[in-house]
């Protein structure tokens, strides 16, 4: 007889139940929500990428004024998130639960309000990385990062609230469109009052003092917490402690005005290349540019050579130009003269530059015709362009006063251009003292 032995085991472990709030956090509306904004503002960026590629500053900016969209969107998904148990008409239900209705809150808030942040993060680091390759000097300004985050975060929470509060599906919309409308009225308009408490303004002096996100955080966090623990919370008197922070930041942050915000130090200094007559200095920010903006002036101040009465340098203050220097085109705003870092038409603007040691320093007037006959000849010789070619071939085309005066300017151009060098050199320093002293009668004849 056989004797037959059972093993006997004990109970397999049962798998472990996902955690009830799991779906909240990655399979409810919450990333969805993440993905609305990432996607919107990124969109957004990448329509103006020309305008902010290439500048860490016009970077920040950028990112910023895209608050503008952000801010109404995350309230916008909060408020949807808040109206569920209705829509769904399980707010009953929800009531015969164990939990506090604060907890029921933050549990279906938090969510939202994380990830439309992570949304908001994602693309000011994908915008920070979008520069990099193209940035031209200066570095990343990241200053403003937290304060937008917590308010994108803070919106998407008041927003909750407000969804909760209001019976309507139109709840939502109707919050993003005066969210909008409200901001953008803020933001634009420095008059109206609380101007200086709207999470969207810009930088008007280049940078904010260092306590200003923070200052700006704590408003926007604390009116949002404080909307919570009001509507919420068992004990109501605890949301005057996050209120009482909100109006002190709120109170710091109107007082102070356009005191939140000071130039940015690095936009007063110049980088030079002496090497050349005039010396060609550009703002600081855009230091990498120098060696291109030197070989796009070349032809110019190649032709400069021996020439007197020039101004001591081509400079980009960003304002009027000083005693003995004459303005160098404008790099910015950018999308226009530079894109990534280029120059979009070095031809252009060589003949911008010239332009400006003609009127450097002077007050407007209006040129006489020999002024104007010796600036065409002074242009055309130092930088000639394919666009006052092609406005020679219309004038060629047109009546009879534009056809002789097509030939007058011609004829000056051949002329200057005909001249020996030693002649043209002394030509060229009498036309230039007579521009530096103003004098239109000083202009030497062709």
């Amino acid at each position: 007889m056989t004797l037959v032995t059972e093993h006997v085991t004990g109970p397999q472990a049962a798998p472990r139940a996902p955690h009830p709030l799991r779906a909240e956090w990655v399979r409810g509306f919450a990333p969805w929500a993440g993905a609305a904004v990432l996607l919107t503002v990124g969109v957004t960026l990448w329509a103006k990428a020309d305008q902010w590629q290439g500048g860490w500053s016009e970077t920040a900016g950028q990112v910023h004024s895209t608050m503008l969209i952000t801010l109404p969107l995350a309230a916008a998904a909060g408020c949807w998130q808040g109206g569920r148990e209705r829509r769904r008409r399980t707010e009953e239900l929800w009531g015969t639960t164990v939990r506090p209705p604060l907890t029921r809150l933050l549990v279906a808030a938090l969510p939202v309000a994380v990830w439309v942040a992570v949304g908001y993060l994602l693309t000011v680091a994908s915008a920070q990385l979008a520069t990099w390759p193209y940035a031209q000097g200066d570095r990343p300004h990241l200053t403003l990062v937290p304060g937008d985050t917590v308010a994108v975060a803070a919106g998407a929470l008041a927003g909750h609230v407000v969804g909760r509060a209001v019976p309507t599906r139109l709840a939502a919309p109707l919050l993003a469109m005066t969210g909008y409308v409200g901001l953008g009225i803020v933001t634009t308009d420095r008059s109206v009052s609380g101007h200086a408490l709207s999470p969207t303004i810009s930088p008007v002096g280049g940078l904010p003092v260092w306590w200003q996100p923070w200052a700006m955080a704590v408003w926007t966090g604390g009116l949002a917490v404080a909307a919570a623990l009001a509507y919420a919370a068992r004990r109501r008197v605890t949301a005057l402690l996050p209120l009482a922070a909100a109006l002190a930041a709120g109170t710091l942050l109107a007082q102070t005005g356009n005191g939140l915000w000071h130039a940015d130090p690095i936009a007063r200094r110049q980088v030079c290349d002496t090497s050349t007559t005039p010396a060609v200095c550009v703002n600081a920010r855009y230091a990498g540019m120098l060696p291109q903006i030197r070989e796009a002036l070349s032809g110019v101040t190649g032709k400069l050579e021996g020439v007197r009465n020039l101004p001591v340098r081509w400079a980009d203050h960003g304002g009027a130009p000083r005693a003995g220097e004459a303005q160098l085109p404008g790099i910015t705003p950018l999308g226009w003269s530079a894109v990534r870092g280029r120059l979009t038409d070095p031809e252009q603007f060589a003949w911008e530059a010239v332009t400006a040691l003609e009127g450097y320093d002077c007050p407007e007037r209006t040129p006489t015709a020999r002024e104007r006959e010796a600036d065409d000849a002074v242009e055309h010789y130092l930088a000639p362009t394919s666009a006052r070619k092609a406005i020679d071939e219309d004038d060629a085309r047109g009546d009879t006063a534009r056809r002789a005066e097509l030939r007058e300017r011609r004829a000056a151009r051949a002329k200057l251009a005909g001249m020996d060098e030693r002649t043209r050199r002394a030509w060229l320093s009498a036309y230039f003292a007579a521009h530096a002293d103003c004098d239109a009668k000083g202009v030497p004849a062709l």
